[in-house]
């Protein structure tokens, strides 16, 4: 595969969103500037969601309007509801990200919403936000599985992504809400979904929980997917989700893809510095594997007594 691959960061979102502390909109800004600057396709900067349902993203408007916008990086945000739509549209943002569910359970347990409703509220988002220019993605919630429910039936997502596009909806995520899937599936449904709407932009998301988060992402690349949404240091995990921890780890995903001698526009030193900056950040360790281990060409001297053998 000799085309370029999209990585998108949602760190300062999914990511921010559930730690035990609020990180302070200087230090939430200087980080997506920094991020800005590693060569990352996409940035999922906040949320613009009320305050009270999640106090950590509550400077929505102070850190969209106080980053240093890159060209050629997207800055997309994810909206609720109109009213976080209106707020969204106000800061100029690039994207509107959709959240919906493919369970009802999981729906009403996330969103307070079932899929029904969250296709009826979604129509007025898009309304709204219509003439504005900015691009329309939904993401999918448990595509591969519910942590209520158990399997979510292919049909469904199928069904779920058509009246999406049909809508108006440009872009699809397609969600591992909680690191139940497995590379067969995640081929199988991805390629169904490239082959269906080749006009959609889709993208894979994955969560780790299961420890099978980079395996998922390869097979979705195998399927012909190109767009990878990942977080910074493996951050994230849905609140609603019982299980559920974080994303991919985005330099670990670069790591993969690079070593595959795949072109993913990513400075990974830049990355892997950006990543080194988290833990005193957020009061604690990280889960990324390349940041405590190092690149896989990193090379350690041999033992005393071999350079003492001559050896």
């Amino acid at each position: 595969m000799s085309k370029r691959l999209y990585i998108q960061d949602v760190a300062t979102r999914d990511g921010f969103q559930i730690e035990a502390s609020f990180v302070p909109t200087e230090d939430k800004i200087a980080l997506i500037d920094r991020l800005s600057h590693t060569g990352l396709a996409k940035i999922e900067v906040t949320s613009f969601t009320s305050p009270k349902a999640i106090p950590n993203l509550r400077d929505a408007e102070e850190v969209m309007r106080g980053i240093q916008r890159v060209a050629g990086v997207e800055y997309t945000v994810l909206v609720p509801n109109v009213k976080g739509c209106e707020r969204a549209l106000s800061c100029e943002v690039d994207e509107i990200n959709l959240v919906m569910s493919a369970s009802d359970t999981h729906g009403l347990a996330n969103l307070r919403m079932t899929p029904e409703q969250s296709l009826a509220q979604f129509a007025e988002i898009i309304e709204v936000s219509r003439g504005s220019g900015v691009f329309i993605n939904a993401s999918l919630s448990t595509t591969f599985g519910c942590p209520f429910e158990g399997e979510v039936s292919e049909a469904r997502v199928y069904e779920l992504t058509q009246r999406l596009l049909a809508i108006g909806v440009q872009g699809v995520t397609l969600c591992d809400t909680t690191g139940m899937a497995d590379p067969a599936q995640v081929e199988r449904i991805c390629r169904e979904a490239l082959q269906r709407w080749p006009e959609a932009v889709f993208t894979a998301h994955f969560h780790n929980t299961r420890g099978m988060g980079l395996a998922n992402a390869l097979a979705a690349l195998n399927a012909g997917i190109d767009r990878f949404d990942a977080s910074l240091g493996g951050l994230g995990g849905c609140p609603y989700a019982p299980g559920a921890s974080g994303n991919i780890c985005t330099e670990d995903l670069v790591h993969m893809f690079q070593r595959m001698g795949l072109d993913t526009g990513v400075n990974l030193d830049a990355l892997l510095e950006a990543a080194a900056t988290l833990p005193e950040l957020i009061g604690h360790d990280v889960p990324g594997a390349i940041l405590k281990a190092g690149k896989s060409d990193r090379r350690y001297p041999k033992p005393k007594w071999m350079q003492e053998a001559g050896l």
